[in-house]
């Protein structure tokens, strides 16, 4: 039976709470408030962004010792951790969780091999989903409702997002609704939440002025009181009462059940502060490092292409951040608006551990503000990477060669921008692709095939982007392909590159070709700017068929 607010409150040997006053507690006294059983939400994303790591480092030690709290149920928007075992690898104990929902797993890999050895039932729902739950669980409804995953491994026809034999629920069904063919996430009531902001004052409200994002941490703060958790907040330094301006509080202080002050907080695990990602002040862009002409270069000129002027753009993680970078070197960041998924808006992403953050944001909103606004249909294009392309045009990012990585927001994106753009190299695993006086040479092969006959997860459906009439793309350093009904169509290739042999052999079947196929512009392929006579809205965008 689960423990009240008011019996939780005893279990250290801190002063009550009065007239409402959170309490100041260590990080070793708040984890210990945690009781076996319960279902516990975790706020932040990669890369120490908004990352309550005190609080998920001290529950890991606790467990260590003690081996209590046993057999929680944990919640989490995206991927949290450094790939070094930070985030929720400090959680990675056997018999600590029972089940985990996560939006993401790559950023903490030692939880990804308890996955694989089945300590607990693991399930991975799209990002944005994760982030729309939360605010309907703070508003007492019954779940999110959405076509977000349809035709995707999430989709319980297919894997249910199922990561492992463990996982042996349907926690996703499939409905029908005014003649709609929908999915349906449940609500998960919460008994307690790690999250993080800058400065709290003594009556509990936290701001978030040093922070890059704002992510879902209203919305799980209000999930976790209206579920009659507790809310725990992890903050860099505590403020005297009535000490913060009312504009810059998010999260109200009767939300706040608990805080813990952590002086050595860093904005990013990169960075102790720059004010640069929480937009205090703007750097000069002539200060950044730009790309190398390479392969990530290369397939980012080419993915500009398909900008129009006055796009609304969203970038992935991966090769596909390299865009924004090489956007701002051409001069043509302002003739579009970029967003990430984290909810910034303008600025340069932040590439590597650290993607969630940017350099100069103009917006900073709720994430699940921005996944509102992308299920909408918001946006024009979109620039995602992939591990695996099938034939028919299926991608996998999620799951693949023994590794699970997750969706993130990859599903919600790849399934409503009006055109989708997949950046990658055309193999892996020690590819050498040069560019030379404008053609390029492939010096060695990659040993991984990424255009494979059958994907083995489908994080983005051919069927389900055909049936909704979107424009798709994949784009590579010696190929461009599109999607069709037949499934992959080649429309271009690099100059230099043998077609047969570079190409069609290194595809494990057969794809059409176009009847109008091009080379791709050398001059993408030259350690030279592109300069305006070859700038994004100049290419009129064609029908996919």
């Amino acid at each position: 039976m689960k423990t009240s607010r008011s019996e939780r409150s005893t279990k250290v040997s801190t002063p009550r709470r009065v007239r409402g006053t959170p309490l100041v507690l260590s990080a070793e006294d708040a984890v210990g408030l945690i009781s076996s059983g319960d279902t516990l939400a975790v706020g932040g994303s990669g890369g120490g962004l908004l990352e309550p790591d005190l609080l998920l480092k001290e529950l890991g030690n606790l467990f260590r010792t003690t081996k209590e709290p046993r057999a929680l149920t944990i919640l989490h928007t995206t991927g949290i951790g450094d790939r070094a075992g930070g985030g929720m690898d400090y959680l990675a104990h056997k018999g600590l969780a029972r089940r985990i929902i996560g939006g993401n797993w790559g950023m903490a890999p030692q939880m990804s091999e308890l996955v694989a050895e089945e300590a607990f039932e693991a399930y991975n729902f799209p990002q944005g989903v994760m982030s729309q739950l939360f605010r309907e669980i703070a508003a007492g409804r019954l779940g999110v409702f959405t076509k977000v995953g349809l035709g995707t491994f999430v989709d319980p026809r297919l894997e249910g997002g199922r990561l492992n034999s463990s996982a042996k629920e349907d926690l996703v069904q499939v409905l029908n609704i005014l003649n709609e063919e929908i999915l349906f996430y449940p609500a998960i009531p919460i008994n307690v939440c790690f999250i993080r902001g800058t400065t709290a004052d003594e009556d509990g409200n936290i701001s978030l002025e040093q922070e890059a994002a704002k992510l879902d941490s209203l919305s799980i703060a209000q999930a976790t009181r209206n579920s009659g958790g507790l809310v725990i907040v992890q903050v860099k330094q505590l403020a005297q009462a009535g000490s913060l301006k009312a504009r810059e509080v998010v999260i109200p202080g009767f939300l706040v059940d608990v805080i813990v002050i952590n002086p050595e907080q860093k904005q990013l695990v990169t960075e102790s502060f720059n004010p640069a990602y929480s937009g205090d002040l703007k750097i000069p862009l002539e200060r950044m490092k730009f790309l190398p002409l390479g392969q990530r270069k290369i397939v980012a000129r080419r993915a500009l292409y398909e900008i129009a002027d006055n796009d609304i753009v969203n970038l992935g993680v991966g090769i596909a951040d390299g865009i924004a970078l090489t956007a701002s070197e051409e001069n043509w960041s302002k003739k579009f608006i970029l967003t990430i998924e984290q909810g910034i808006i303008g600025g340069i992403p932040a590439r590597g551990v650290i993607f969630g953050a940017s350099i100069n944001p103009t917006a900073i909103i709720d994430q699940a503000a921005q996944f509102d606004f992308y299920d909408g249909g918001g946006l024009d294009i979109a620039f995602l990477g992939f591990a695996q392309i099938d034939l028919k045009g299926n991608v996998n990012v999620s799951k693949f060669g023994g590794r699970i990585i997750g969706t993130g927001g990859f599903v919600n994106i790849s399934q409503n921008a009006s055109t989708v753009v997949f950046c990658g190299t055309f193999t892996a695993g020690g590819l050498e692709a040069t560019p030379v006086e404008g053609i390029l040479n492939i010096k060695k092969e990659g040993v991984v095939r990424k255009f494979v006959r059958e994907v083995e997860q489908i994080t983005f459906s051919a069927e389900v982007a055909s049936r909704n009439g979107q424009r798709v793309l994949y784009v590579t350093e010696r190929a461009v392909l599109r999607l069709i009904d037949q499934g992959l169509e080649l429309i271009e290739y690099a100059p230099g590159v043998d077609v047969q042999k570079d190409i069609l052999d290194l595809i494990d079947g057969e794809i059409s070709i176009s009847q109008d196929l091009k080379v791709m512009d050398s001059k993408i392929f030259l350690n030279v700017l592109l300069g305006d006579a070859w700038r994004p809205g100049d290419k009129e965008r064609g029908d996919p068929e």
